[in-house]
């Protein structure tokens, strides 16, 4: 499988933006969350995925945060992973390290599972060898994909709404 993370890029502006309105036409949430950035001003959403990085302009209570994106041999933007540097409270409950998402038509094809493995070399660069990730307890899908890269089961976290998310600690 020919895939690499690579940082968000002025150079892959038609493709990312290709699967921005995929994932929007699919009317599905933007997961992870970096994805919903309105990439309308492509320059300034950029800027503001470097910022994040830097840990410069963060709302409130935010902690710095890397995205990178899943690409194939033809450049084309296959997922998006997001990974926070630290977790808040509220990340050790129900948002862990690492949020990602594979574009719609390329699910069930093991992307995801490479873009996590690739995730847990990007975690260990930053210094974070004990990673959490989380998925909602009705996503089997991305619960396998956490358990094929050595996810451990913790304890569930049970939100306001009674949504369960299932949280799993692994090693970079």
């Amino acid at each position: 499988m020919a895939v690499f993370l690579t940082r968000p890029t002025m150079e892959l502006e038609t493709e990312y933006l290709s699967f921005y309105q995929e994932w929007k036409a699919s009317g599905e949430a933007m997961i992870p969350w970096v994805i919903a950035k309105d990439p309308s001003d492509f320059p300034v959403m950029l800027q503001s995925l470097l910022d994040s990085e830097k840990g410069e302009n963060l709302p409130e209570g935010w902690v710095p945060d890397s995205t990178y994106w899943l690409v194939n041999e033809d450049k084309k933007v296959l997922g998006v992973v997001n990974i926070r540097h630290r977790l808040t409270e509220r990340l050790l409950n129900e948002g862990g390290h690492i949020g990602y998402g594979i574009r719609p038509s390329e699910r069930r094809k093991g992307y995801a599972t490479k873009l996590l493995e690739l995730s847990l070399e990007k975690t260990k660069e930053i210094g974070i060898t004990r990673v959490l990730v989380v998925c909602d307890a009705t996503n089997t899908g991305s619960a396998k994909t956490i358990m094929n890269n050595g996810g451990v089961a913790d304890r569930d976290y049970i939100e306001e709404d009674g949504n369960v998310i299932r949280r799993f600690w692994m090693e970079s």
